[in-house]
């Protein structure tokens, strides 16, 4: 019976049960997609990875969803990333991760407590603008609420990026799933599955914060996400190329509404009209270990 070990992290805090859980399976990423997608569907957590040997970088990393295999996500990053400082796989402080969007530069600062992980994701790449209408019709929203144009933003993973007035209308968000779908098929088709809306506010949910964010999903997965990473990334360089926060560098928040607060230190790299890449930060927390038996 073949066996994988794993560890079940939990990524953009120090604490157990805070931020976002992954489960991060060591020495299976020759797994088949379907075996991976009834893993994370087994699991009820919103992303997984699997790891394996590289010929490029330190590690091969597979992200896979309940539905299917994406090219990049960040906090299953994060959660790898911790998972292998815990089992001694990384003795110095950097690391390189080949994923289906290319080689992730990782870097590691020990201290006391758990290490910060901080991860550059890729320079942005910049889609269309999205009706804010359309955003509004699949989160349940007024367009009034969205305060700034929509857009669609990739550093590794695609989202559309939609600035609210404040954190009345991001708490009175909820999912549409017909109004997704047309949003879906806007913006890629009736084939193509894209990634729900990412919301967010200029203000953090406690002091210590300056954004503060949902991620509100479709089934198969779970209703909400705790704290999404490679979004945080896209948000960042939307707000700094748009001319809509004054500082490149800014603490990111998010789960906090669900009693899972998530927090990572965001600096995007580069001037606004020619951004370099997105540094997003944060620590894991490996909560259990164990093996799959398949």
């Amino acid at each position: 019976m073949p066996a994988f070990a794993f560890d079940w992290v939990d990524a953009f805090t120090d604490q157990p049960f805070g931020g976002n859980g992954c489960a991060v399976f060591h020495d299976a990423a020759t797994l088949d997609e379907e075996t991976c997608t009834a893993i994370v569907r087994e699991t009820s957590l919103s992303e997984c990875t699997f790891l394996g040997p590289s010929d490029v970088a330190d590690i091969r990393v597979r992200y896979f969803l309940a539905s299917r295999e994406i090219p990049f996500a960040g906090h299953p990053t994060i959660a790898t990333v911790a998972s292998m400082i815990e089992r001694g796989m990384v003795p110095g402080d950097t690391l390189s991760l080949e994923t289906l969007a290319g080689v992730i530069s990782v870097e590691i600062r020990r201290g006391q407590g758990a290490p910060e992980i901080i991860m550059t994701q890729n320079a942005p790449e910049f889609g269309k603008p999205v009706r804010a209408a359309l955003v509004a019709e699949a989160m349940g929203l007024k367009p009034a609420d969205i305060i700034a144009p929509p857009q669609m933003v990739s550093t590794g993973l695609e989202f559309c990026i939609a600035l609210l007035s404040g954190h009345d209308a991001l708490r009175r968000a909820k999912l549409n799933p017909e109004g997704f779908k047309h949003f879906q098929n806007v913006v890629a088709g009736p084939d193509t599955e894209v990634m729900e809306p990412f919301l967010v506010t200029l203000s953090g949910a406690t002091d210590a914060g300056d954004t503060f964010s949902r991620m509100l999903m479709v089934p198969p997965a779970p209703p909400e996400d705790p704290f999404t990473g490679s979004a945080t990334g896209c948000m960042a360089a939307y707000l700094w190329h748009n001319g809509l926060i004054d500082t490149p560098k800014f603490t990111a928040q998010q789960g906090h509404w669900m009693g899972r607060p998530g927090q990572a230190k965001v600096e995007v790299l580069g001037p606004r009209d020619a951004i370099l890449g997105v540094r997003v930060a944060g620590q894991g927390r490996v909560l259990m270990r164990g093996e799959i038996l398949l």
